[in-house]
């Protein structure tokens, strides 16, 4: 299997589906696993086709986590891999969906976190795993799950590394949804579809970018930030073709990221070829 195989892409009605491929090995994580990973993910940001990303696994397994039986070879990457930054899923700025089919664990778990939104299988089994291999909480597993689900939560998985099942997981915050396993392809792609139809890429990489950074700021400065993003999008494109197709009772036609509505935080992205200027 050549690297790129290790992790798919095929975008669907603007909707890149990225699949963990390594179903014999229930796509335990591996350095170069992961390298085609986050390559994907990078491709998915700048490809003017895509609005929203799912990821998933091939198979009955999300991701267990790292491969412990694998032995890299001498050119193979190490995990974590030391060639793409561990911080590429968080540096994302299109929406991204976890599709979690099976085993998530350990640094499959860190990655499903990094995603935006989590649908898991019924039954699906998570666990941090660290603590009781004598690991720490890695890939910010401790930030992470304090952020999504608070700290009593975030100590509980990774002291106790216990597993949980997705109904749990629901109940504790983790995930956003439950489904029946033979529904949830269809599930998570009808609201990814809906996402790269109706909503528009330069309000959620912006929504994106107000989640990541006014929670660390008081409320005031929060709501003034906010106020300054809402006066950058009523100068915009995509507001005016949104009332428009409101007015008009038609299908909405935002474009694609970078050629909409441009708002200031974005240059930062465009001088490090991180973002698309199409």
């Amino acid at each position: 299997m050549s690297d790129e195989d290790l992790c798919t892409y095929v975008v669907d009605e603007g909707v890149a589906v990225l699949t963990f491929n390594r179903p014999d090995s229930m796509n335990g994580m591996t350095g170069n696993m992961e390298v085609a990973y986050f390559e994907r993910l990078r491709q998915a940001e700048v490809d003017a086709d895509v609005r929203a990303i799912v990821v998933t696994g091939a198979g009955r397994a999300f991701c267990p986590g790292a491969d412990l039986a694998h032995r890299p070879g001498p050119d193979d990457e190490p995990l974590p891999n030391a060639s793409i930054p561990r911080t590429t899923p968080l540096e994302i700025t299109k929406p991204m969906i976890a599709a979690i089919n099976g085993a998530c664990a350990g640094v499959g778990f860190a990655y499903a976190l990094q995603c935006d939104l989590r649908f898991a299988a019924a039954g699906a089994k998570f666990t941090t795993a660290f603590a009781r291999r004598g690991l720490i909480a890695e890939y910010g597993m401790a930030w992470l799950l304090q952020a999504i689900a608070g700290r009593q939560v975030a100590l509980d998985l990774l002291l106790s590394a216990r597993v949980v099942l997705a109904e749990e997981a629901h109940d504790l915050g983790l995930v956003s949804r439950v489904v029946d396993p033979g529904e949830l392809t269809d599930v998570v792609m009808a609201y990814a579809r809906d996402l790269a139809a109706n909503a528009s890429p330069a309000s959620m990489a912006t929504i994106k970018f107000q989640v990541n950074t006014e929670p660390s700021m008081n409320a005031a400065e929060a709501l003034h930030h906010a106020e300054a993003l809402m006066r950058e999008s009523l100068a915009g494109t995509d507001v005016s073709e949104g009332i428009a197709s409101f007015l008009e009772k038609r299908q909405v036609t935002f474009p694609s990221l970078g050629t909409g509505t441009r708002f200031a935080w974005m240059s930062p992205l465009d001088e490090a070829d991180g973002h698309p200027t199409h």
